[in-house]
């Protein structure tokens, strides 16, 4: 057993060893293995299977130093209820009035101890710097040397300098070249494709948590090719898929393709092995609204960096137009890949991410266009198309992303506009609060759906556990902390800092999911990169998708049929051990989010 995060702290060999010679962790111990901010809610989880009628013992926090000193004592309580998916109740060791920063363990005499953990301000510092270069980790079209990426170094792959323009495309403008230039980005998963649809909910997501959290990014130093040039480094990881973005807009008439990508999925070797023929794919509805939605949203944030990035807003906001307009003559261009294949060559079986219900797409994209210009002719569609009720965010469903944009929007900048009448403004306030109260609400029904047998708001609904779980996890925590913004209460807070501990591990599983971090961390992502590159470590920041039962990779070996168990680090296993870019994102957020809170 190695435990990289004693390593990682800097322990002496002698504490280390003085560790392992203690009793053994034990894997019904279910705890963050990051860390706690000294004053926040610090809990561990003990899996009752493992302790069969062992409530009521005491448990010790230990201090990883020379003396091992006990530095608190407690007793196990029974959770309040039966866990959802074991049915049984776990045993709580409640530790959230040690303040005391350090490095701990906690310890069951007799039973064993948890993985160690740290008390310190700010103890998500390097998890959240590392969940944002997962992204520089993950560009295409660019050499990765080592001055940046360590270990990773590798040459650039997939240069799209000249991309296919594929018999999807209806397009006369194209009928004399069939190719196009279309480089950087980032590869969107594990595989080496690039879809506008899922970098629009990801640059979306990314932005709000700059805008939301300037200060927790104002000095957070990626080490990237583009650090110290005046702007945040998380911006300026954004721009490099957002000038990606950029060149997938048809300048002659505003549509955006669907996606760039090889016919089929590649093989798993490293981006520079790859040489197959790359195509962009079908302009599509759901596209051009989610470019227009991620441009103008884009548009919005970099205004109070007009000054260091000159005319980038104001093509910002013409392609986020234009691509509306697109997408008001072509309401209805779905994306069927089945359909599409059977009419043009080649067949193209990658990613679809393809969405038939888009009333939310023209929803978010609405607000957001009326927020950057202010023109009153989105007012009817924000109206028309507001859903009835939010759901946790997704690709494919992007409305509760513009009922937040619409939430925290003020009345400021929208007076003495001409055009705008009294009705107008009324009009406006009126879908102002309602998205208020339709972000509220849903985290309401977060709060109120717990799993008691590990005390967190992920697992509450059996919906939770399905491809990409994970993010599910972190998206609840973006509701949360959004209704915290809005209200101030701390039950959204500390409800999102659950899910913060479940994703680090306080979950049925013990795995930290966050590759690199914690002592029990995927080792076997689905990422093409980290499975080819011969380095055994994976890629570090990478959220993986997390349990699911539906298990759609059939591979061997999962570990149980039970929901929240239905999870093994396989490369092999995509549908629960993959990465996306779209997972990362209010993975993000999350921690920026805590970590701005536990600084109040």
């Amino acid at each position: 057993m190695t435990f990289p995060l004693l390593l990682s702290i800097g322990l002496s060999c002698s504490l280390h060893a003085q560790f392992l010679n203690a009793d053994e962790p034990a894997g019904g111990i279910r705890a963050n293995q990051i860390g706690y901010a000294p004053y926040s809610t610090k809990i561990a989880i003990m899996d009752s299977y493992l302790f069969p009628g062992q409530h009521k013992l005491p448990f010790y926090i230990i201090a990883l130093n020379q003396f091992a000193d006990t530095v608190f004592r407690g007793e196990l309580q029974s959770t309040p209820a039966a866990d959802l998916y074991a049915k049984k109740v776990n045993y709580l060791a409640d530790f959230s009035k040690l303040s005391r920063e350090g490095h701990y363990y906690l310890s069951i005499p007799g039973q064993g101890v948890s993985y160690p953990f740290i008390i310190q301000q700010n103890p998500f510092d390097a998890v959240l710097k590392a969940a944002v270069k997962a992204y520089y980790y993950n560009r295409a079209s660019m050499d990765l040397t080592a001055r940046y990426a360590g270990r990773w170094a590798r040459k650039a792959g997939h240069p799209d300098t000249i991309v296919y323009i594929h018999s999807s495309v209806a397009s006369a403008a194209h009928s004399k070249n069939n190719t196009l230039r279309a480089p950087g980005g980032w590869y969107d998963a594990g595989d080496y494709n690039k879809y506008i649809v899922n970098s629009g909910i990801t640059v979306s997501t990314l932005l709000e948590a700059l805008t939301d959290y300037p200060s927790v990014f104002a000095s957070l130093d990626l080490g990237i090719p583009e650090s110290d040039k005046g702007l945040p480094d998380l911006l300026n990881e954004i721009l490099y898929n957002l000038r990606w973005m950029l060149k997938m807009q048809d300048p002659a008439d505003g549509g955006v393709y669907h996606k760039l990508t090889s016919a089929n999925f590649d093989r798993m070797e490293m981006p520079q092995s790859d040489q197959a023929k790359r195509y962009v794919i079908q302009k599509t509805t759901a596209a051009a609204l989610d470019f227009a939605a991620a441009t103008s949203s884009a548009a919005r944030s970099l205004a109070a960096y007009r000054n260091k990035l000159p005319g980038l807003t104001d093509s910002l906001r013409q392609a986020a137009v234009k691509a509306w307009d697109w997408a008001k003559t072509h309401p209805l261009v779905v994306y069927d890949q089945d359909a599409m294949n059977r009419k043009n060559r080649p067949k193209i079986t990658t990613g679809a991410y393809g969405d038939k219900n888009l009333q939310d797409e023209w929803y978010q994209t609405a607000v957001s266009l009326l927020l950057m210009t202010k023109d009153k002719r989105y007012l009817p569609v924000i109206a028309h198309d507001a859903p009835e009720h939010l759901n946790i965010p997704s690709w494919s469903d992007v409305g509760a992303v513009g009922a937040i944009w619409l939430s925290k929007a003020t009345a400021k900048g929208f007076e003495n506009i001409q055009g705008w009448s009294a009705e107008d403004h009324h009009t406006l306030a009126a879908l102002q609060q309602s998205a208020k109260a339709a972000v509220i609400h849903l985290a309401d029904q977060l709060t109120q759906q717990i799993n008691p047998g590990f005390s967190t708001v992920m697992g509450g609904r059996a919906t939770d556990f399905s491809w990409g779980s994970n993010s599910s996890a972190a998206n609840q925590g973006w509701i949360l902390m959004t209704a915290y913004l809005l209200t101030h209460k701390n039950i959204y807070r500390d409800a999102a800092l659950g899910n913060l501990d479940y994703l680090l591990g306080r979950n049925a599983t013990g795995y930290c999911f966050v590759t690199g971090f914690g002592s029990l961390s995927p080792l076997h992502p689905h990422h093409r990169i980290s499975i080819a590159d011969d380095i055994e470590d994976p890629i570090p920041g990478f959220l993986v998708g997390g349990p699911n039962p539906g298990r759609q990779d059939g591979v061997k070996g999962y570990p149980s049929k039970r929901a929240d168990l239905s999870y093994i680090d396989n490369d092999q296993a995509y549908s629960v051990n993959e990465v996306a870019i779209n997972w990362n994102a209010p993975w993000v957020y999350l921690l920026a989010a805590i970590t701005a809170a536990e600084k109040k």
